[in-house]
């Protein structure tokens, strides 16, 4: 039996040691995606699951890549992304999904998102509200190159991050529904493209600890097109996000292999 305790080399929430991961890691949310995604890598095999928190690692141009999901929300992010980068990991890239927020979002649209707003409670226990969560610019470029080369409708911009999945979708109900409407408001007066749940924390903790990061969200639909008539389609299938995020950690590795030349 696996001694998982303290001092013995594995971290204590994800099972992982030294060796476990690559550098370059992929974040979804959802521990069923994880196996979906490692069949994108070369000699994947699953190496940890424990909780939330469902590993594979495999290789990408020759360069050991890993997935592990983080379950949802900021808090349980964050344990994985401080647990893997004490491993080793540096580079992070969440693959999720999404509700849309502006009208020219669609169900199926990719979001690729360069800032989020910081509705959440994690990142709050990180650094100041005043600070922003902002992504890696070349993690970022890398992702929007992607995904226009392979020929996926997408968009660039914020994402609003919350905690309480309901508080977005049954605002009405909550005692506070008066903030929480008012807020929501606010951010699509702002130009928010989605709503989620992890961003925020992922481009806090990654700032802290100076690793790369960034995201890329899967629209699953629109219930600000509902609410205006429009017509309102779904997408569940992550398969064009997972895509563009492989693509995307293919061009960081041959442009970190060029640097270290």
């Amino acid at each position: 039996m696996v001694d998982y305790t303290e001092g013995a080399g594995y971290q204590y929430h994800i099972h992982l040691k030294e060796g476990d991961v690559g550098r370059y890691v992929i974040l979804p949310g959802d521990p069923g995606r994880c196996e979906k995604i490692a069949a994108y890598f070369d000699d994947a095999r699953q190496v940890a699951y424990n909780r939330e928190y469902n590993t594979y690692t495999g290789y990408l141009e020759g360069e050991k890549v890993s997935v592990v999901s983080t379950g949802i929300g900021g808090a349980s992010a964050s344990i994985a992304i401080e647990e893997l980068h004490k491993i080793g990991a540096d580079t992070f890239i969440r693959v999720g999904t999404c509700g849309g927020m502006q009208l020219d979002v669609v169900g199926g649209d990719l979001i690729v998102v360069n800032g989020a707003v910081r509705a959440e409670g994690t990142s709050k226990e990180y650094a100041p509200i005043e600070y922003p969560a902002v992504s890696t610019f070349e993690v970022t470029q890398a992702l929007k190159e992607s995904a226009k080369e392979l020929g996926f409708r997408h968009h660039v911009g914020v994402v609003q991050c919350k905690d309480a999945f309901y508080g977005q979708h049954e605002p009405e109900t909550k005692p506070v529904f008066y903030e929480l409407q008012n807020k929501w408001e606010a951010w699509k007066r702002c130009g928010c493209l989605g709503s989620e749940m992890e961003s925020s924390t992922l481009f806090i903790v990654g700032q802290w600890l100076r690793a790369r990061t960034g995201a890329i969200m899967l629209t699953v639909a629109n219930q600000e097109r509902a609410k205006a008539g429009l017509d309102n389609p779904q997408a569940h299938d992550t398969d064009s996000a997972i895509k563009v995020t492989v693509e995307a950690i293919r061009k960081l590795i041959a442009e970190d292999k060029k640097n270290t030349k």
